[in-house]
């Protein structure tokens, strides 16, 4: 646990399925494990101003520990420079999104990686996050498309409860390791 808090993005396409999941995912175990935590959720193509849909709704819903958890509140985002400035690291939901974040925020790829590669690679330890994180080299790392979370965005209900499930899984280990 640390004194000092830290800034997540959470970052996907539209900012409606994945990167909003996550957001409340990490929020809720920041909360259990005693984190000073701010988490923004955003994403790189986005119609701004959005309510999060009902299958996202339905498939947050279907995680016990979630259903107390207001998400009345969301409204979709664009990535931002300010939000970046801000972010201790930048947990984006598939390759696609990293590659993006190379190219428009060049200033931010050292703190950028996919959910799963974060899962795999974060080092668990007492030193701080800028310097566990800066150690994996973010930006110079080639990507994989075996790292994306499958979107759920124009599927059924099951599908979004499908990638919820793995999203719970993955930001509890994320979060532990943080």
């Amino acid at each position: 646990m640390s004194d000092v808090q830290l800034t997540i993005v959470t970052l996907c396409t539209g900012n409606a399925a994945r990167s909003v999941m996550a957001a409340f995912m990490l929020e809720h175990w920041a909360q259990e494990l005693g984190l000073d935590l701010e988490v923004i959720s955003a994403g790189t193509h986005v119609v701004e101003g959005q309510p999060m849909g009902m299958r996202t709704r339905t498939a947050l819903a279907s995680i016990p520990e979630m259903r107390a958890m207001p998400f009345s509140h969301h409204r979709s985002k664009q990535l931002s420079p300010g939000h970046l400035a801000r972010a201790d690291l930048v947990v984006a939901m598939e390759a696609d999104h990293v590659r993006f974040v190379r190219r428009q925020h060049p200033e931010a790829m050292s703190v950028c990686a996919t959910l799963r590669r974060l899962t795999a690679e974060l080092p668990i330890g007492d030193a701080p996050l800028g310097e566990r994180v800066a150690a994996l080299h973010l930006g110079t790392l080639p990507l994989d498309g075996a790292e994306d979370i499958a979107d759920p965005a124009g599927g059924e209900v099951e599908d979004y409860v499908q990638c919820a499930n793995e999203l719970w899984l993955l930001t509890e280990e994320l979060a532990r390791a943080l």
